[in-house]
């Protein structure tokens, strides 16, 4: 199993800034993402709902707080 790539918040915030990646809270219950959201993050359920037009080597960062 490979082991997931950590990053700093400020490689996040740089990334987020350019459009490189996208930010989604990995709780799959959307009150907890409503109640520790980030700043340009979105749901698990909104990331679900966009797979289908995302482009194939899209860059997600996941988050749990």
């Amino acid at each position: 199993m490979v082991e997931p790539e950590r990053v700093t918040p400020e490689e996040v915030w740089w990334k987020m800034k350019s459009g490189e990646v996208l930010l989604a809270c990995a709780y799959e219950d959307d009150e907890k993402f409503r109640r520790m959201p980030l700043e340009g993050a979105i749901s698990l359920s909104a990331l679900d709902s966009r797979l289908p037009s995302l482009a194939k080597d899209q860059e997600i960062i996941f988050y749990c707080a």
